[in-house]
């Protein structure tokens, strides 16, 4: 005898087994830019209004260049997955599936443009 309700017994469907991954990657994410947001402000407030040398000399001292470099990679990898979340919640069919792949590659491509940026800066 199957314990099973109406409603799943009806749709045929069972527990999708990614949402706790999911939310934890959210909250990791969260907690991380939790710290590394003052981090970040702090390192790039000291920058903020110098010349070209300056700010390449700065940037040239490893830890402006890797709070920067992690502030974006976490803060993109987060946007990515609130904007999946969204993109799950609102749209449907197939359009859902090209406008996760869409954001995946903009969210990944633009957090890859800012790390070689700061790379470049950095070496």
């Amino acid at each position: 005898m199957a314990f099973l309700t109406d409603r799943k017994r009806a749709m045929g469907l069972g527990s999708a087994k990614s949402g706790t991954e999911h939310f934890w990657s959210m909250k990791v994410s969260s907690v991380a830019l939790l710290i590394l947001m003052p981090l970040f402000v702090f390192t790039f407030g000291a920058a903020l209004g110098g010349t070209y040398e300056e700010i390449l000399a700065y940037y040239s001292r490893p830890t402006p260049a890797i709070i920067a470099a992690l502030t974006l990679a976490v803060g993109f990898k987060h946007f990515n997955d609130g904007c999946q979340t969204l993109i799950e919640d609102y749209v449907h069919g197939t359009a859902q599936k090209i406008t996760i792949i869409l954001m995946t590659c903009l969210s990944y491509g633009a957090a890859a443009v800012g790390v070689f940026a700061i790379a470049k800066l950095a070496l």
